[in-house]
């Protein structure tokens, strides 16, 4: 494989932007859940809203 500029890749790299992507997207999911979690005025509508946006309750637990 190429990238646009000429640049071949090779599946190391590959895996890892991979890695780096899918940590970006747990850190952006535990900070979306836990702004839910900050104002939600329960937790039956913090659990609703988690919901609603495709998050795990689990999510607000990392860091």
């Amino acid at each position: 494989m190429t990238l646009a500029n000429g640049t071949p890749t090779s599946p190391t790299r590959i895996a890892a932007a991979r890695e780096v992507e899918s940590m970006h997207n747990a850190d952006q999911c535990s900070k979306a859940a836990r702004t839910v979690a900050d104002h939600s005025s329960d937790a039956e509508d913090c659990l609703r809203l988690l919901d609603m946006l495709g998050l795990d309750p689990a999510d607000g637990k990392r860091r």
